[in-house]
């Protein structure tokens, strides 16, 4: 292929976390759906959370774009085919714009995709020009769009950030400093999109503050190449593989679904917490979330619990991740010391931590095959059973996660990414 498509595209970074990417990011996509423009939405890195918010201000699937865990030419394929339907993409970094190998300055040089800088504008005046000035020239191969304020003060507020930007610095507007605007957060990161019931609400308000004190004409035209032929094998086909999915289990790639039913696989998802019984199903995917908000209701749920020992028993493949790995074990216990019993397919228990206990991506080499995925969790297991495998991590952070094995059960705190290897994926999951 040699085809090249064009479409209006920026990456929206910040210094650090907690700067409002996902809010600004958001907001803009709401804005521009709301104009009436077909909007697409990426996300930089490993993430779950923030894709459920983006997923429901743009109106369309979000997908993760990565230079190490995806790969250059499979995000290259996902921006390409966003290009020939999106009126815009707007693609949400990771971290601090040049944090992390490979980081979201990588990523927006690898594809000529120009940078918008979020800034936290909060307890800042003239500071902000230089930080500003520093995002924009710390890499001078780097596209860079413009500046962003969030948690603006004021309408005085505002001006001195704007005036404070020096050589040419492109000011984009501010976001004000208001609760109706902010999405909230917890451990993992931001609240589940399914979970806040003023969502919408909250998303309108952002886009109408944003348009009211901002440009809204479209970022840069960029220009995608067309990815290399990429062809998907049935080693699935006809599998019927059911996919934990409610408040507990919500963590799934986008990428991962796709890449089972391309492979032929047959999807039925159940909640552990709400459902009496499995779907009719070959194998299960548990994939993970929050059980440890929930792990007392996912004890009471017995019949399910009986359900899944039975799948079990009768060597079906399960495939479980973090906190699908957590339901597994004999027990366990969150911050507040409340115990629960649950699956006991696992021997040993986890304990949940009131600090990180370990981030990092991985890459794991199973006995079915290499894949690469990340570890993000705050709970600590112990377990008698000796690990198959443990993880590696790109950047040597913590992490070196351990794989466990029962049986056809397969059980890690990596959240896999199946299409880093297909094969491998499908191996995990087939009868």
């Amino acid at each position: 292929m040699s085809e090249t498509r064009h479409c209006p595209a920026v990456l929206i970074a910040a210094p650090a976390s907690g700067q409002g990417k996902t809010t600004v990011t958001a907001a803009l996509a709401r804005l521009h759906r709301n104009q009436g423009r077909k909007v697409r939405v990426f996300k930089c890195g490993p993430d779950f959370l923030d894709p459920m918010i983006l997923e429901r201000a743009s109106g369309a699937p979000v997908y993760q774009l990565d230079l190490w865990m995806i790969g250059a030419e499979q995000s290259r394929r996902l921006l390409w085919e966003a290009a020939a339907e999106a009126d815009v993409i707007l693609i949400e970094g990771v971290m601090g714009l040049f944090d992390g190998t490979p980081s979201s300055a990588d990523l927006a040089r690898h594809f000529g995709v120009p940078v918008l800088a979020v800034i936290d504008g909060t307890a800042m005046a003239q500071t902000f020009g230089a930080l500003a000035l520093g995002l924009a020239r710390y890499q001078p191969d780097l596209p860079f769009a413009g500046v962003l304020a969030n948690r603006v003060g004021s309408l005085r507020h505002a001006q001195l950030l704007e005036g404070s930007l020096t050589e040419g610095l492109r000011w984009y507007g501010g976001l004000s400093r208001e609760t109706a605007i902010e999405l909230p957060s917890r451990h993992l990161g931001l609240v589940q999109a399914s979970e806040l019931n003023d969502l919408d609400l909250r998303l309108d308000a952002a886009a109408q503050a944003l348009g009211g004190s901002c440009e809204s004409a479209l970022p840069p035209s960029v220009a995608f190449a067309a990815p290399q032929p990429y062809t998907v094998d049935a080693l699935l086909a006809g599998v019927r593989i059911a996919v934990a999915r409610d408040e507990a289990f919500a963590f799934t790639y986008g990428a991962n679904l796709d890449l089972l039913r391309e492979m032929g696989a047959q999807l039925s998802f159940f909640s552990p917490l709400h459902d009496a019984q499995l779907p009719e199903a070959d194998s299960l995917y548990l994939p993970g979330g929050y059980p440890e908000l929930h792990h007392r209701a996912l004890a009471a749920n017995l019949p399910m619990l009986t359900a899944i020992r039975a799948h079990h028993q009768l060597g079906k493949p399960v495939l479980a991740e973090c906190g699908g790995m957590l339901y597994l074990l004999d027990a366990l216990t969150d911050v507040a010391g409340e115990r629960a019993e649950l699956l006991g397919l696992l021997p040993g228990e986890a304990v949940m931590q009131k600090r990180l206990a370990a981030l990092a991506l991985q890459s794991v080499a199973l006995p079915e095959g290499t894949l690469r995925g990340h570890t993000y969790h705050h709970s600590l297991t112990q377990t008698e059973l000796t690990p198959i495998a443990r993880g590696q991590s790109p950047n040597g952070g913590r992490g070196a996660e351990a794989v466990y094995r029962a049986g056809r059960l397969t059980a890690s705190y990596v959240h896999f990414y199946f299409p880093s290897n297909p094969q491998a994926s499908a191996a995990l999951l087939a009868p």
